[in-house]
Formats: structure tokens, C-alpha cells, sequence
């Protein structure tokens, strides 16, 4: 009997020995809702914060942005919430942003004025730079390393944080401050002029080649007509991976043959392999690889 406990305490220890942190899960997971931004004394912004138990150090932090056409999404929807769970799980602390849903009764068609589009961008990167200022304002609190913030975002959550990363003028965050990564899910930016070598960052964009609502590479905003009040020119995954091959710069394209916008969520369900492998090697490795995957 005395074998047998001491066997089962070896082999237990050797199994805990062997967890990669980062790659494995080893932690539980407590999490806990905070308010970053109150609107007109009643509309309250907050996050749900997760973080791994007994984690030792300060931790890198995901900024995971929902999507939803700007006039709807969760931040804690099933996906999302499971999503979460298993990251902290292996190490990280994660933060699931709500933001303005300033599209809410107007919509994002092509009916909607592009000028309203680019607001919205505009609007939504504003109050995740707002939510990021506040974690790092508190960082002792929430222990987290201000040099390893990564965005990850699907659909307009996506174009919110890639037009934050690369186009939006921020003036709420330090000037010196820089994006230790980026995980778009379906996403596109309204200009790849401003991606620089300066300013370029580990991404990882995953997009369905079919996607019929935000453009694989170049196209206009649901593809609508130039006659049109939505029409608005984006610059989709396989457009920005290009650029920053052309740079030099570290990229990950998980391109999808026959995808449709579906792949604006289904990443965080299937593709967790591939954000874990990107995260580990290219963001907190820094390896600087150029990958594109098509499947």
C-alpha cells in the first residue's frame, strides 16, 4: 500500500514537472468583473477578468474583444467565457472587454454611412485603450506585465483592435506604449499604410476565404456597391500579411479555403492549438516567424 501511494505521488509530480507554462494547462481560474468607464452616470463599461490561481510573477494579459456588428455581442458569452478559462488555465490573465455598441438600432450594412463605420472603429479602440490604461494604472492589483498585452478580437471586435494596433491616433495610452501582439479573427483595417516597421507587431490573422461581410484581402466593407452610403474599402487578413511580409515582419495566416464570417468566432473553438502555438513562440518567444496555413 505504502508502494503504491508513493508511485502515485512520483508519477503525479512527474506529470506537474512536465506542464510547459504557457502551453499547458496547470492553474485554476478565478475571475472577477470590474468597471472601467461609467457614461452618463448610469452606462457602466467593465471587463471580466481571469486569472490563474497562484501564478507566480507578473503575467502577460489578453485583451479579448468581442464581436457583433458594433450594435451587439457579449463579453461573456459561452465561447468566450470557455475561451478565457482555458488560457488563464495555462498562464495568462485575461481580460474580456465590453464597449459602446454605438451601432445598436442603426446597423453596419451598407446602408450605414461609412463615415459612422469609421467612428465606430474609432469609438470602440478608444474604450479598449481605455480599459487597457486602467489594468495597467492598477497592475499591482491585477499583477499583470505591461510589456505583454496582447489583443485579440472577432469580427468588429477584430477591425476594433487592428484599427487600434495600426491606424487609430491613440491618446490615451503612453506614447511609448506597443502591443506585445495581435489575434485578428475575421478583421480588416481601412488602411495598411500606417503597418511600419516601427510599429508592427507579432499578428495573427485567421479569415475565411468566402467571408461575404468583412473582405478576405481588398474589398468594400458586406461588399457593397460604390453607389452605395456603406461603401467603405477595407483591407482584410491576406492584404495586411502581405504587407508586413513585405516589411519583414512577424505574421501568422490561417487562411480558410471555403470559409464564410463564421471564422470570426470559430478560432477560439477549433484553432486553439494554433493561438497557443502563436502566443508562446511568436509573442512571448518573440521567434519571428512568417507563417501562412490554408486549410
Amino acid at each position: 500500500m505504502k508502494y503504491s501511494i508513493l508511485f502515485l505521488l512520483l508519477f503525479s509530480f512527474k506529470l506537474s514537472y512536465s506542464q510547459v507554462l504557457y502551453l499547458d494547462k496547470g492553474f485554476s481560474v478565478s475571475k472577477k468583473t470590474s468597471t472601467y468607464k461609467t457614461i452618463n452616470y448610469a452606462k457602466k463599461l467593465k471587463f471580466d477578468f481571469y486569472k490563474p490561481r497562484k501564478a507566480e510573477g507578473e503575467l502577460p494579459l489578453l485583451i479579448y474583444v468581442h464581436g457583433g456588428g458594433f450594435s451587439g455581442g457579449k463579453r461573456n458569452s459561452k465561447n468566450v467565457v470557455r475561451f478565457a478559462k482555458q488560457m488563464a488555465g495555462r498562464g495568462y490573465a485575461v481580460a474580456s472587454v465590453s464597449y459602446r455598441l454605438t451601432m445598436q438600432n442603426i446597423g453596419f450594412g451598407c446602408a450605414t454611412n461609412s463615415t459612422d463605420k469609421i467612428n465606430a472603429f474609432n469609438d470602440a479602440s478608444e474604450d479598449i485603450s481605455l480599459a487597457v490604461k486602467f489594468i495597467i494604472d492598477h497592475k499591482e492589483k491585477y499583477n499583470i506585465d505591461a510589456r505583454k498585452i496582447i489583443l485579440i478580437g472577432t469580427s468588429a471586435g477584430a477591425e476594433a483592435i487592428l484599427n487600434l494596433a495600426y491606424v487609430y491616433n491613440n491618446k490615451i495610452l503612453p506614447s511609448d506604449f506597443k502591443f506585445a501582439g495581435i489575434i485578428s479573427m475575421a478583421g480588416a483595417v481601412t488602411t495598411i499604410e500606417n503597418i511600419t516597421h516601427q510599429n508592427a507587431i507579432p499578428t495573427q490573422l485567421f479569415h475565411g476565404i468566402n467571408d461575404k461581410i468583412v473582405p478576405y484581402n481588398v474589398a468594400s466593407h458586406h461588399y457593397c456597391s460604390k453607389k452605395s452610403e456603406g461603401y467603405l474599402v477595407l483591407y482584410g487578413s491576406k492584404a495586411i500579411a502581405d504587407k508586413l511580409k513585405n516589411i519583414g515582419k512577424s505574421y501568422y495566416l490561417y487562411s480558410v479555403k471555403k470559409g464564410d464570417h463564421s471564422w470570426s468566432i470559430r478560432p477560439i473553438i477549433y484553432s486553439k492549438p494554433e493561438i497557443i502555438d502563436f502566443l508562446y513562440y511568436d509573442v512571448l518567444k518573440q521567434s519571428k516567424r512568417q507563417i501562412e496555413t490554408f486549410i
